[in-house]
C-alpha cells in the first residue's frame, strides 16, 4: 500500500472518531449545561467549540472524501457527508446555536453521525478499491 493511502486511511479514521465524539458531545451537552450550575460551575466559553469543530470537520471531510473518490470513484460517501455537513452548519451557525435545546442537540447529533458514516463508508470503499 502506498504512503498516500495510509495517510488517507489515518485521516478518515480521525474523521470517524472525531465525528462520533462530536455526536456524543452534542447529545450530552444539554445535560451538562443543565447540571453545571448545580455543581457551582458555568458553561464558560466551551459552547463555541462546536463552531471550530464544524470548520475542521468540513475541511477534513471534504479532503478525505475527495482523495477517496479519486481512488474508488463512488459518490455514496458524499451522499452522507453533504447532508451531515449541512446539519452541523445549521446547528452551529444559525439561531439554533444560541438555543442549545433539544432541537439543536438533535440536529448536531444527526449531523455528527452522518459525518462518521461518511468517513466509515469512504474507508470501506477505499479498501475495496485497493
Amino acid at each position: 500500500m502506498s504512503e498516500p493511502n495510509t495517510a488517507l486511511r489515518k485521516a478518515d479514521r480521525v474523521g470517524l472518531a472525531a465525528s462520533l465524539l462530536c455526536a456524543v458531545h452534542c447529545a450530552l451537552l444539554p445535560l451538562a449545561i443543565a447540571l453545571l450550575p448545580t455543581l457551582g460551575l458555568g458553561a464558560g466559553g466551551w459552547v463555541d467549540l462546536d463552531q471550530a469543530f464544524v470548520v475542521f470537520a468540513t475541511l477534513l471531510g471534504g479532503t478525505t472524501l475527495a482523495l477517496g473518490y479519486r481512488r474508488h470513484r463512488a459518490y455514496r460517501a458524499w451522499a452522507l457527508l453533504v447532508p451531515g455537513l449541512i446539519l452541523v452548519w445549521i446547528g452551529s451557525f444559525t439561531s439554533l446555536h444560541d438555543s442549545h435545546g433539544v432541537v439543536h442537540a438533535t440536529v448536531m447529533t444527526a449531523g455528527g453521525l452522518a459525518l462518521a458514516g461518511a468517513h466509515l463508508l469512504n474507508l470501506r470503499l477505499s479498501h475495496r478499491a485497493s
